[in-house]
């Protein structure tokens, strides 16, 4: 990790340096999703990630412009969904999504989940188009697992600096994050908390008391000091959001980040919809 933005740690991957706490905005809609991304901006975060079939560009767009954060401070993150990977068509959506934010670019572009209907090499070159056009600073993929990741690798142009994936502790994501440490990329941690389970497991329980912090905190603290890994929780109570800021005034001993580590197993998976790729 680099210096600190704000007080969340910056990770370096490829280049690019992103705030290791991010604040996530799916099945956040409209005024909810503005006051959110906005509460966060207060708050500290500087990481905010949204996608194209969320539906509230718009709103976390103004979100950002209502909190009085200036633009260059944010990392903005947003994703190409499925039905744009054609070359073209995903360069419009780019300039699409740019007007539904109110911004001249993104800091990183993700490609959300594979597409085996649309060659990789089309939408690599698609995606490495928006980026030499200066409408992202930097690209990436999501959902990818370690075969199709490495295969975007060979084929983009320009360096990728993420794969945005489901990681908690009770999903062993092992794979990909190897193939990740050994290009150089961080792993974007979405759903850090299991939807809420972390709160019922005894192990992450004994260890919140221990510090007097949540186990939500407890989870977060345990991915982002992971090298090269970034957490994006997500939620609408302003509370909450605070709270799962409130993760870097302490910090997990070796013992603590095993015994956490030790929930992790090949079937926590929670995220799995009918279109996904065979996971590693």
């Amino acid at each position: 990790m680099l210096t600190r933005a704000g007080q969340s740690p910056l990770v370096a991957a490829n280049g690019a340096s992103i705030p290791a706490l991010g604040f996530g905005t799916w099945q956040l809609d409209g005024e909810e999703a503005r006051d959110a991304v906005q509460a966060a901006l207060e708050i500290g975060y500087r990481h905010i990630d949204t996608a194209q079939i969320y539906g509230n560009e718009v709103e976390v767009g103004e979100g950002l412009r209502r909190s009085g954060v200036n633009r260059d401070e944010v990392f903005l993150t947003t994703k190409v969904w499925t039905d744009r990977y054609r070359d073209g068509d995903l360069q419009r959506s780019v300039e699409d999504s740019l007007k539904k934010l109110g911004v001249s670019y993104v800091d990183l572009l993700l490609l959300h989940w594979p597409n085996p209907a649309v060659a990789l090499q089309e939408t690599l070159k698609a995606l490495n188009a928006v980026r030499s056009n200066g409408l992202s600073r930097d690209i990436g993929v999501s959902n990818f697992p370690v075969k199709t990741l490495r295969e975007a690798i060979d084929l983009s142009g320009a360096p990728l600096v993420t794969n945005q994936v489901e990681y908690h502790p009770f999903l062993d994501q092992s794979a990909v994050k190897a193939a990740l440490d050994a290009n150089d990329m961080a792993l974007t941690a979405y759903s850090p908390i299991a939807k809420g389970k972390v709160a019922e497991d005894a192990t992450i329980k004994a260890i919140a008391e221990a510090h007097g912090k949540t186990p939500s905190q407890i989870a977060l603290r345990w991915l982002i000091q992971q090298d090269g890994v970034i957490a994006i929780p997500r939620s609408s109570k302003k509370a909450r959001i605070a709270e799962n800021f409130d993760i870097f005034d302490f910090a997990l001993d070796e013992a603590e980040m095993s015994r956490v580590s030790a929930l992790r197993t090949k079937d926590g998976r929670i995220t799995s919809p009918s279109f996904a790729p065979e996971w590693d």
